[in-house]
């Protein structure tokens, strides 16, 4: 029976599926290889639960001898909580909650850190990086957004939204990875646009990671 430790090595980047700078595991494919890997393998998907107009959906993955359950938003194409879902919205819901809930077994894991390599290969880059480029720290500043067209701006604020509902969801990891697919000047001009407390909480996971 396969470990943590050996799925999570996995290089699954031929079967990322990415839309606006996200990347997610084709459901189809971790499905397969989670059968392949453990044909006992099972899966159940909990009631949802409803936060004002939005829903999160549940998925618990029983394989390699352990349960690992994972949750997901309903969200639309801007990974933006959806208000009153209709039945589509939830299914494609329901199949990345469930390819997020095989990745908890290590299957993919990495993807969900916001990364582009396994985790093998994703300390050897890291070092790399970390010699080339010292640390940035994101701080708010004025004028920040002045640099970005009223398109952008306006993904931006939709973002800096989705990002304070997760906070207030208590999703900070997902909070956090939405902010780390941005690039270094989108993630300035997003700090100046989040609260106080948003700030507060994402800089405290982060502190943590």
């Amino acid at each position: 029976m396969m470990h943590y430790t050996e799925l999570r090595q996995i290089n699954v980047n031929d079967y990322i599926e990415r839309k606006n700078g996200l990347a997610y595991l084709s459901w189809s494919w971790a499905v397969d290889q989670l059968l392949q890997l453990d044909e006992s393998a099972s899966w159940e998907y909990a009631e949802p639960r409803i936060f004002g107009e939005t829903m999160m959906v549940f998925c618990t993955v029983h394989a390699f001898g352990k349960s690992r359950t994972a949750q997901l938003p309903v969200m639309d194409f801007r990974n933006k909580a959806i208000h009153n879902p209709d039945a589509f919205s939830v299914n494609t819901a329901m199949q990345r909650c469930l390819a997020k809930a095989i990745s908890l077994h290590g299957l993919g894991m990495y993807i969900y850190a916001g990364e582009d390599l396994p985790m093998a290969e994703m300390k050897e880059e890291n070092t790399k990086k970390e010699i080339e480029a010292p640390k940035q720290s994101i701080t708010p500043t004025a004028g920040a957004l002045e640099a970005f067209n009223m398109d952008e701006k306006d993904l931006l604020n939709r973002i800096a939204e989705e990002v304070t509902e997760l906070v207030q969801l208590e999703e900070l990891r997902l909070a956090h990875e939405r902010c780390e697919m941005l690039e270094n000047d989108e993630k300035v001009a997003l700090w100046s646009l989040l609260d106080s407390r948003t700030r507060s909480a994402l800089k405290k996971y982060k502190s943590g990671l």
